[in-house]
């Protein structure tokens, strides 16, 4: 059985072709009078919405499941509810807090399981980056991503991919809010040519892409004082984009906390494809899960 918990559970061949099935028009109906299971322990106006038009256009019938409805490791384990969404649904969709759980819902074994997002890894954010970056600049090879902000789940997930396409990764971050040696080594796993500092100016010299993401995650509303003061002169502002690229791209994952990790005048500038980026989210799911059931397909067709 095949999952997608991080993006590198993928070949490079792999994710060319999920990409060339997100940016194909006739969407394949593998999911035609089936189930997929979206279990949310974090709520997300993108995934939500993306993830069910996604299994719309493929067919299937969406099923979005709010965390308190299954309680996992409360109501019941997070093995037992994954073996009871996978007798009504044809694989399962899971947003979560813990990497852990949806390494465990994976290894049930029963139906695929997509990482809808953990707070080690987003690989649906990765592959709808990638998306976005190939319709902007036609390839994906040779470009940079500079990457201004906390070295989260979300650059872990951007780097490795932007590594198995052949891109180069920059990340700015402040001192304690870099990469952990284990995502580090993770990431460069990837091949990535990957340079790390603490000025972003020098993260985005000539840069094609300048990305961003919230300075304060959910979960972490605590720290949020102590991360504005930390994050200090790491916003993106129209003086810091004039240091890349001419033709530069500005990604954000969003939502985008305004003011705060990026000004008004770049997320709505003409270098802004934020709101591409978040279609693509949609485009991104839609042949991510067709290449996912395509592929176990196949592997149960074979072993029969």
């Amino acid at each position: 059985m095949r999952h997608l918990l991080e993006i590198d559970d993928l070949s490079a061949d792999e994710l060319a072709a999920v990409l060339a099935m997100a940016e194909s028009d006739n969407a394949p109906r593998v999911l035609e009078g089936k189930g997929m299971g979206l279990v949310f322990e974090k709520p997300s106006a993108r995934t939500r919405n993306s993830m069910e038009m996604a299994v719309v256009q493929l067919g299937g019938h969406p099923l979005y499941i709010q965390g308190s409805e299954v309680g996992m490791d409360t109501r019941e384990s997070v093995e037992d509810v994954t073996r009871t969404l996978a007798c009504y649904h044809r694989a399962i969709g899971a947003r979560v807090f813990a990497h852990n759980t949806v390494e465990r819902m994976a290894a049930v074994d029963i139906v695929p399981i997509v990482n809808m997002l953990s707070d080690e890894a987003h690989p649906l954010q990765a592959l709808a980056d990638l998306l976005t970056i190939k319709a902007i600049f036609g390839s994906l090879e040779g470009r940079t991503i500079a990457y201004v902000g906390d070295a989260n789940n979300v650059t872990r997930s951007l780097a490795i991919a932007a590594g198995m396409a052949g891109m180069k990764m920059r990340v700015g971050s402040p001192g304690g809010y870099q990469f952990s040696d284990v995502d580090r080594d993770r990431v460069l796993a990837s091949g990535v040519d990957l340079f790390e500092t603490g000025n972003p100016e020098e993260a985005v010299d000539g840069a094609d892409v300048v990305y961003a993401d919230v300075w304060t995650s959910m979960g972490q509303e605590a720290e949020t004082q102590q991360r504005l003061r930390d994050f200090e002169g790491f916003g993106i502002t129209a003086d810091l984009m004039a240091n890349a690229s001419p033709d530069v791209a500005f990604l954000h994952c969003l939502p985008a906390h305004r003011g705060e990790e990026v000004t008004d005048e770049v997320v709505d500038g003409p270098s802004s494809h934020v709101w591409l980026q978040a279609e693509n989210r949609m485009h991104a799911a839609r042949g991510l899960i067709a290449w996912l059931l395509s592929v176990n397909a196949s592997v149960n067709a074979e072993e029969s």
